[in-house]
């Protein structure tokens, strides 16, 4: 079948046209706003984290559709309100990919990826002081969104106070500092203080992310990895007490442990 004269593109922004139209677009459309679709812009960006992960390219095609629908329906949203549309969400990046990059698009020196991470940080912080009319935060942790997941939030939070030589320089002296912090949750439990044991659980969190940092890991894939696989070793612990006539949620603590270790040996044999 010929493609259309059309671009998809054209055609996912004219779909969304029709469903903001007041004379006879789609109610529910109509009434959305940036707060109310925001939730949906979040889960569909991690649905194409999940479909990468899974490495089901048909479903990252779809997902990406999802989010790319996601970024059309705000755009619509805001140029209904008379602000921008998407033609400008796309210049702004253009622009802003163009700046980012002058080794490319430039005169400045080629770059190997540290150097240039490097670069690209130190071109973030000029952007940001040039809009120092808008926003008085000087600090170099701004501009780290509030919105992001915590752990991923802490990473970032981390790299900014590392640029300034606020970081540990060994590994060794993260697992000391996770060492302490485990100890002070162990103070904070024996306290009885609720709010003093998650203080002190996040705390432990926090260096957990630096040390995943300290070896240019993500920590959010680290801790995704580890969910996987917790799920997947109870998933075998309940399918090894069904093979065996009994009940998982039955079984005492240590029976239920037996079935950890066991499942645990199937995997390494």
């Amino acid at each position: 079948m010929p493609k259309s004269s059309t671009s998809e593109f054209e055609r996912l922004k004219s779909i969304m046209q029709q469903l903001r139209n007041p004379d006879g677009g789609c109610p529910c459309d109509l009434e959305q706003t940036f707060e109310t679709i925001a939730p949906y812009t979040i889960e569909e960006a991690y649905e194409v984290a999940d479909a990468i992960e899974r490495k089901d390219l048909g479903d990252l095609k779809d997902e990406l559709g999802d989010l790319l629908l996601q970024v059309v329906f705000h755009s619509q949203i805001a140029q209904d309100s008379g602000l921008f549309d998407v033609e400008d969400v796309a210049r702004s990046i253009n622009d802003k990919m163009v700046r980012r990059h002058p080794h490319v698009f430039g005169d400045a020196k080629e770059r190997d990826a540290d150097t240039q991470t490097e670069a690209w940080e130190t071109i973030k912080a000029r952007e940001r002081a040039a809009k120092g009319a808008v926003t008085e935060d000087t600090s170099a942790l701004a501009g780290v969104a509030k919105a992001l997941p915590a752990l991923m939030r802490a990473e970032k939070i981390q790299k900014r106070a590392a640029r300034t030589g606020f970081d540990w320089t060994e590994p060794r002296d993260i697992l000391m500092k996770l060492d302490e912090e485990c100890a002070e949750v162990r103070e904070a439990i024996d306290s009885g203080d609720l709010n003093a044991i998650e203080d002190e659980i996040g705390d432990l969190l926090f260096v957990a992310a630096n040390l995943a940092r300290r070896f240019k890991l993500d920590p959010e894939i680290a801790l995704r990895r580890s969910n996987a696989k917790f799920e997947r070793r109870f998933r075998a612990m309940e399918a090894l007490a069904n093979e065996q006539d009994r009940n998982f949620s039955e079984l005492s603590l240590d029976d239920q442990g037996q079935l950890w270790d066991a499942v645990k040996r199937l995997e390494k044999s």
